[in-house]
């Protein structure tokens, strides 16, 4: 068996000329027999040839490179191969010297045909007659063949086949194709032996010279080097993630908590062109990660710099679009930190005071929040930190910790006094709530991140100590705080700042994005564990400087996502990480549809490999993936790839519907993402993509409609390839990868999501070749995952909680949807809305 062969396309082939036929033949020869061992390779030569160094040949000879292809292809076919004896005749016919004359060739075929009829195995021999009669019939006047009925019908029947379909896709990708001139029968005339003038104006597919595209659909690209930055009079979004450790490895919970639901908005304003920056990086600073670089026995910068590589890996991966990944440990970073601090002491909110703290006295040191472990006080966790509950959610002092311990040694610590600088939260409480307030309720803030500033709120703000006893933090400055040379800026109020840093190290025009609150709009992101850090602390913080800030606008949150049942747990191998998810082979646009589709916005959600696979196969296979493809093939098999006359769509009141369904459920979709209703976003673009299969249904898109109404089929396929156009761009967000796929399919640039949907794709216009968007994965998969990434084994039970919330989120949007027809039916009559 040959290994490794060398195929050899011309690069210059047009739509009709014997290049085209040769390169049409060897690539859906190399289709029909799986012959994957065939590299392509472009040559400015004139006909193709096949090389086999193994075997020391180079067969110039198309329809000879067919049969060796199909001598030596690969374990399976993907049609069934014919019997050696069954088409002898087809052989004699196709392989002998060439036949000028199309007719004399149809005239055999047809005779052929009726002697050994009509079958679906394929055979080198049909190959070619098919390749020969697909190139040569293209221009020709369809009486041509209407003269042979039994062939037409068996042509008709190949264009079906998955390896013609392929193999057409594959020599337009491959060559320089150009319609074929209808007005010529030399288009017709010695196709098979002689070269003929068929094209006026060769085109690369792929490339923008056969565009026919509406114009500023495009969405806004910026090129390297330029500066994303905030105009004057424009929609200009500042977008934050929260700030990711450097002491681990983000699983599923983390991504979609804070990068991920940050990253659909981002891209979704990209998609709308607004001017929008998101910025993100990891948080250095701390005990956290002192602590973890003692257990790796490692400095902690060179601790920071394996994390922040392996975080970037993990996001680049699962096509995460920073503008700017950046880190906290920064001269810019110091800078403003401590510009800030001096600001705040400057105005009388920084207090000094004498507290007692814990003391190791096995290694001689005050611990730092993270260096103690205890009971919660509140809950009874046993494993609770100095500075928070991971069961209950509770901010603790470690002084409240009972049972506390050194987390280095074990060690039970000891009380001592020291001083520490304080923030005074209470003093800045009155500017935190009226800011609060106005912000909360203009920016329609997630109804868990209110819920938690409210309560702090209530509770009243309490001074807290802003400085700690560790080596590895942003310093105090030295001007006035020479005592505190040996402390640092405590975490919690340091890394909110670590945003401002960040997009300092990304623009030296930083000011223009935060220090311009009323032409800018910030949007941050979070797990609701980090709300009272960006809801409370770092706006208190930016009041109390007395500067102009950009502040929070909208903050968007998430509950917990659990794995199968249980707690996601690095250490007892449970869950799936980030370096995980590349593991199992499925696609990033797989897996962020998923996270995304059971976001935790409302309540807790989980995630189970069973709903994993039926979301693959089920909504994304079954109803965006094979609504693209069937339309992609069919207008490549029936119109040659270009957009079909739909100038009928506009005279048929059923199409008048459908366009009109479109734009209603176009307008949802944008209503969601704009109020940052992420997880109902997805359901939105479903609508879409099922209102698409709905409607090639209802008009029977087939072979027997394309023959009995033509006018009304075009119209089909050309309004059905506008609406995958769409498709692309309410896929942007959520599936950047498919909606770039979309995209080269269609030879389209990536379009912006408008207001009113539109037919951008013009009559004429040149499509690219298919692509598969999805694969369908087999359910014996669920085991095999349940078993390499552990779990509760409580799926039966988590899958009754995903379907009990899925019912009750239903239920919330059916009384959602009466209570704004009921306001609706109000405002219009005048009335109040009852209760």
């Amino acid at each position: 068996m040959t290994t490794s062969l060398k195929l050899n396309i011309p690069t210059v082939a047009p739509r009709g000329s014997p290049a085209f036929a040769q390169a049409l033949k060897a690539c859906c020869a190399i289709t029909a027999f799986q012959a994957d061992q065939v590299q392509f390779c472009k040559s400015t030569d004139a006909a193709v040839s096949l090389e086999a160094p193994k075997e020391g040949v180079k067969i110039v000879d198309i329809n000879a490179i067919v049969r060796y292809l199909g001598r030596v292809g690969g374990a399976g076919f993907k049609a069934e191969r014919a019997p050696d004896d069954a088409w002898i005749e087809w052989e004699e016919l196709v392989l002998r010297p060439r036949i000028s004359e199309l007719e004399t060739v149809l005239d055999l075929a047809e005779k052929l045909l009726g002697k050994s009829g009509i079958t679906a195995a394929v055979s080198p021999a049909q190959i070619i007659l098919f390749s020969t009669l697909y190139d040569s019939t293209a221009g020709a006047s369809p009486s041509i063949l209407d003269k042979h009925p039994l062939l037409k019908t068996w042509l008709r029947k190949t264009l079906d086949s998955e390896w013609a379909i392929e193999g057409i896709q594959k020599a337009a990708t491959m060559t320089t194709v150009a319609p074929v001139d209808n007005s010529s029968s030399k288009a017709v005339k010695g196709a098979v032996g002689t070269a003929e003038k068929v094209a006026k104006k060769p085109v690369v597919v792929g490339t923008v010279a056969d565009r026919k595209v509406e114009g500023g659909i495009e969405m806004k690209v910026y090129g390297d080097g330029e500066k994303i930055l905030p105009v004057p009079g424009q929609r200009n979004i500042l977008i934050t993630s929260a700030l990711p450790y450097v002491n681990n490895v983000p699983h599923l919970g983390n991504i979609i908590g804070s990068v991920l639901s940050a990253d659909v908005y981002s891209r979704y304003c990209k998609a709308r062109n607004y001017n929008c920056l998101y910025v993100c990086g990891t948080d250095e600073y701390g005990t956290a990660t002192e602590t973890k670089a003692l257990e790796e026995k490692v400095t902690p910068r060179e601790l920071c710099d394996k994390y922040n590589a392996l975080h970037q890996a993990v996001y680049k991966w699962f096509n995460i679009g920073f503008d700017h990944f950046g880190r906290t440990t920064t001269p810019e970073q110091t800078e403003i930190a401590q510009d800030i601090f001096l600001k705040l002491h400057k105005n009388g909110y920084l207090s000094e005071d004498s507290i007692t703290q814990l003391y190791c006295e096995e290694h001689n040191g005050f611990l730092a929040d993270r260096y103690v472990e205890g009971t919660c006080p509140k809950c009874g966790y046993d494993d609770a930190r100095g500075d928070q509950c991971d069961k209950c959610g509770t901010l603790l002092d470690p002084m409240e910790l009972l049972k506390p311990r050194c987390k280095l040694d074990n060690s039970t610590p000891i009380v001592r006094p020291t001083k520490h600088i304080y923030l005074e939260l209470g003093k800045l409480q009155p500017k935190e709530e009226e800011w609060f307030n106005k912000s909360a309720t203009e920016g329609a803030w997630a109804r868990n991140g209110k819920m938690i500033t409210e309560s702090w709120l209530k509770e009243g703000l309490q001074k807290r100590a802003i400085t700690r006893d560790l080596s590895w933090g942003t310093p105090l400055p030295k001007e006035g705080f020479e005592d505190y040379q040996k402390k640092v800026l405590y975490v919690w109020f340091d890394a909110c700042i670590g945003y401002v840093s960040i997009t300092a190290t990304y623009t030296k025009e930083w000011e223009r994005w935060w220090k311009d609150p009323e032409n800018v709009r910030l949007y941050q992101f979070m797990g609701k564990d980090n709300v009272p850090f960006h809801s409370v602390i770092f706006p208190s913080s930016q009041l109390g400087t007395g500067d102009k800030w950009t502040m929070v606008n909208h903050i968007s949150t998430t509950e917990y996502l659990q794995y199968e049942g249980g707690k996601f747990s690095k250490s007892r191998n449970v869950g799936v990480f980030g370096n995980n998810a590349e593991e199992t082979g499925i696609p990033p646009d797989v897996w962020r549809f998923y996270l995304l589709s059971s976001r935790p916005e409302t309540g807790d959600t989980q995630f189970i490999w069973r709903d994993f696979i039926y979301k693959n196969n089920s909504e994304l296979l079954a109803r965006l993936g094979n609504f693209v493809n069937r339309l992609v093939k069919f207008a490549i098999a029936k119109y040659e790839g270009l957009v079909p006359d739909y100038a009928t769509a506009g005279s048929d009141p059923a199409f008048d519907g459908f366009k009109a369904d479109v734009n209603k459920l176009l307008k949802e979709y944008v209503e969601e993402l704009e109020a940052v209703h992420i997880r109902a976003g997805t359901e939105s673009l479903m609508h879409v993509a099922q209102r698409g299969n709905q409607f090639i249904q209802d008009n029977k898109l087939d072979n027997s409609t394309f023959a009995a109404e033509p006018a009304k089929t075009a119209a089909v396929v050309g309004l059905g390839l506008n609406l995958i156009y769409l498709l692309s761009a309410l896929s942007y967000p959520y599936m950047p990868g498919t909606a770039e796929s979309i995209a080269r399919q269609l030879n389209a640039p990536l379009r912006r999501i408008p207001d009113t949907w539109e037919m951008d794709l013009k009559v004429g216009h040149r499509i690219g070749a298919a692509e598969y968007l999805f694969s369908m994965i087999d359910l014996k998969k669920e085991g095999e995952w349940q078993s390499k990434y552990g779990g509760d084994k409580k799926t039966e039970e988590a899958l009754k909680v995903v379907e009990k919330k899925k019912k009750a989120d239903k239920k919330a949007k059916r009384k959602e949807a009466v209570g704004k027809k009921g306001e609706g039916s109000a405002a219009a009559s005048g009335g109040a809305v009852p209760n």
